[in-house]
């Protein structure tokens, strides 16, 4: 990724390790988004958090860069995305920190060690995204929409797709909504706001958990100065293993 060789969505790849979520804001902004994170604990579950002006995650990968160890980057001004772009060099200053944040990737290997299927694997495409009406609790600033993601379940395998994410509640844990999507706002199904539409198949129930990308649906709606973000499904990918979070 630091060399710009890999472009694609994270999902599946070093199985095992836990993915994060990236947001950067300037320090002014920082214990705004930090008070967010800590009421919002279901989409923005804090993994780590730098130092005013550093690039290094020193809990979750030391010697790490969040300027080029991510494969796509967004950079929102005022609410707009206004660049997407493989590294920081244009956008990096010595007043931003950079917040680490739980991502659902990180159980989707207990969910294969459960024999659960995950589409957008199988499919090899991003995972399907979607703005609900689910309100996040304001905090300073920021305030709006969550986001939660979508894996097609077999009816019957439900059950079990809730008690393995559920080991992991700082990578979103148990699920939200499962079921009708138009309880929590969402029209079509097949068209998402970020990501790429999955197939449900026969017999099976959309099944939606709280997403990382929820922070750049509260960038549009709060409009900061700057807000920088890894691009949807496009993970930083860290030491730690899966496993060590979880709670069971």
């Amino acid at each position: 990724m630091r060399n710009n060789k890999i472009n694609k969505s994270t999902s599946g790849m070093c199985k095992g390790h836990i993915q994060a979520n990236l947001v950067i804001v300037p320090k002014d902004l920082a214990y705004d988004f930090l008070l967010f994170a800590q009421r919002n604990p279901k989409p923005c579950p804090v993994l780590d958090v730098t130092d005013v002006g550093s690039a290094e995650p020193k809990l979750m990968a030391k010697g790490a860069d969040l300027r080029f160890d991510v494969p796509k980057y967004n950079i929102y001004k005022y609410g707009e995305l206004t660049d997407e772009v493989s590294d920081l060099t244009d956008y990096w200053r010595d007043d931003l920190v950079g917040f680490l944040l739980g991502c659902s990737f990180s159980f989707e290997t207990a969910m294969l060690n459960a024999s659960i299927p995950i589409r957008h694997i199988e499919d090899n495409h991003n995972v399907p995204m979607y703005v609900t009406n689910i309100e996040t609790e304001p905090a300073g600033r920021f305030h709006g929409k969550m986001v939660v993601s979508m894996r097609p379940i077999p009816y019957q395998m439900v059950t079990r797709a809730v008690q393995a994410t559920s080991r992991f509640p700082q990578v979103h844990g148990a699920p939200i909504h499962i079921g009708d999507p138009s309880l929590i706002g969402i029209k079509d199904i097949n068209l998402p706001d970020f990501g790429d539409s999955s197939i449900i198949k026969e017999g099976e129930v959309p099944v939606f958990w709280a997403c990382g990308v929820t922070p750049q649906s509260i960038a549009m709606t709060s409009k900061p100065e700057l807000m920088i973000t890894h691009s949807p499904g496009y993970m930083f990918i860290c030491d730690p293993k899966d496993e060590d979070l979880a709670v069971l």
